[in-house]
This record gives structure tokens, C-alpha cells and sequence, in this order.
């Protein structure tokens, strides 16, 4: 099972392949805010379980493959607001 460290790394990377606009300012605020590193590990996590769900393509994962959507998309939503709020700060 990958560490703690693992899961952060590749959700900061995932996050940055999915949001090529942002991939700077996530790379620079990566480095200074906690917030968003343990938003990254959150997102790796998610994310995997999303792709395990849709991979066993079971009709009674359809309520689980919802909820799984719906947080990854939260955390997406949050980690824009950071980075958008902290763009704000340094103009």
C-alpha cells in the first residue's frame, strides 16, 4: 500500500494533468500550504476508488460510483478556490 507521501505526490500529479491551467500556481502553492497537499492525498484516494468502481462495471456500484464523482469533483472545486484565492493575495 503506497504511503502517505505516494498518494500526495500522485494526486498533485493527476491534479495537475486534469487541470493544465492551474498547474503552476498548484506547483507553487504545493510547496507552501499543507491545505492543498492533504487535499492532493485525498484526491489520489478517491480517484482510485472511482477508477476500482467503474473498472468492476457493476450495476450495483452505481450509487457509490455517484458519491465518488461528486467528491472528486468537491476536492477539484476546493483546490481551485485555493489557488484562485491565493492568485488574488499575490496580485
Amino acid at each position: 500500500m503506497p504511503g502517505e507521501v505516494d498518494y500526495t505526490h500522485r494526486g498533485l500529479m493527476k491534479l495537475m494533468l486534469k487541470m493544465p491551467a492551474l498547474r503552476g500556481s498548484l506547483q507553487v502553492i504545493s510547496r507552501r500550504n499543507p491545505e492543498i497537499l492533504n487535499l492532493c492525498g485525498a484526491y489520489e484516494e478517491a480517484s482510485l476508488m472511482l477508477e476500482r468502481l467503474v473498472r468492476e462495471n457493476s450495476p450495483s456500484n452505481r450509487a457509490r460510483i455517484e458519491e465518488y464523482r461528486n467528491i472528486c469533483r468537491e476536492i477539484e472545486d476546493e483546490i481551485i478556490s485555493i489557488c484562485y484565492d491565493d492568485q488574488s493575495t499575490v496580485e
